[in-house]
């Protein structure tokens, strides 16, 4: 027997002095209802309601038992409740990129609040955004991916020294880097290095970077891991190096970006999460559309708008 259903049967009922009243409130089928007061009065050993008058009465014994069913009933309901707050209260960590636009993070924290979900973002490497997936440590998380089968794509340039003049910002291929012949009696300047942050040393991004810098003619020696983002960025803004970056975080600082003129050395990114009831990661259309825009990703703009990722849902639960 379900307890809790039939004595919802028999508070509506008394409540209402009408096995047929009692029954719409209660959104069930008037028959459905006294079979379930016909099974608590066996269950308590008489009857709960006198039927031989025109109008439902409580019996001495109803009377009796309603208010610990009231109690029962009361209780149940405040045990949903805090069932429900604790689920919806229990911080869902996102693992994202440490170059994320806080303002567009903040506006997922929101957007969370605003339907009931805790978001806490956390700050990882791309190694860590993975496996925290894996170990249940992480709700949902950008990941790495090749561009071309990526949910969205970040666009990536060269960070260097603030300019005295804002200049347009043209594509810069990598070959432009070699050193330049110098006039007779120069005395020679040696090439900045290339800092490449750690959000960048993934296997998906460090074996085609690898290619065009050999293509480019760029000795191997002037690329290098940029160690902690802080110590790279400045470096770069002391015009000591080049920092691989996006543009929102080279602006953030005032630094000057040339985008790569090589698309395929865009950074990619899935928003993904554990597996699902069905095995397929269940992530939010409007958390995959605010992370795209943290990130900076093309066709993301800063309001958050739906300008949009394509068919990123789609492949994303396809994907897993």
């Amino acid at each position: 027997m379900d307890l809790l259903a039939h004595l919802e049967a028999y508070v509506a009922t008394a409540d209402e002095a009408s096995f047929s009243r009692a029954a719409d409130r209660l959104g069930i089928a008037q028959p459905l209802l006294s079979r379930r007061i016909k099974t608590l009065e066996g269950h308590f050993g008489g009857p709960l309601f006198d039927r031989s008058r025109r109008q439902v009465t409580t019996t001495e014994l109803g009377v009796l038992l309603l208010p610990y069913a009231r109690d029962v009933l009361d209780r149940a309901q405040r045990l949903r409740q805090a069932a429900h707050s604790a689920r919806h209260a229990r911080v869902r960590a996102v693992g994202v990129p440490a170059d994320c636009a806080p303002a567009a993070l903040a506006r997922a924290l929101r957007a969370g609040t605003e339907r009931g979900i805790t978001l806490g973002m956390r700050e990882l490497p791309p190694a860590e955004r993975e496996s925290g997936l894996s170990d249940g440590s992480l709700a949902y998380a950008l990941l790495r991916v090749a561009p071309e089968r990526a949910a969205f794509r970040v666009p990536l340039g060269l960070a260097s020294a603030p300019a005295d003049t804002r200049e347009a910002s043209r594509a810069l291929h990598l070959e432009e880097l070699r050193p330049r012949r110098r006039r007779t009696g120069e005395p020679p300047v040696p090439p900045l290095p290339l800092l490449v942050l750690a959000e960048d040393q993934v296997p998906c991004f460090e074996d085609r970077f690898a290619r065009a810098v050999a293509r480019a003619g760029l000795p191997e020696g002037r690329i290098g891991p940029a160690g902690p983002a802080a110590d790279a960025l400045t470096e770069t803004l002391a015009g000591r190096a080049l920092l691989l970056c996006t543009e929102s975080y080279a602006r953030r600082y005032d630094a000057r970006w040339a985008p790569l003129g090589d698309t395929a050395l865009h950074r990619g990114y899935d928003v993904s999460a554990p597996p699902g009831p069905r095995g397929t990661p269940d992530v939010p259309q409007w958390l995959t559309r605010l992370l795209g825009t943290a990130v900076g990703a093309a066709g993301h703009g800063d309001t958050g708008g739906p300008r949009a990722v394509g068919d990123a849902p789609a492949r994303l639960a396809a994907r897993g």
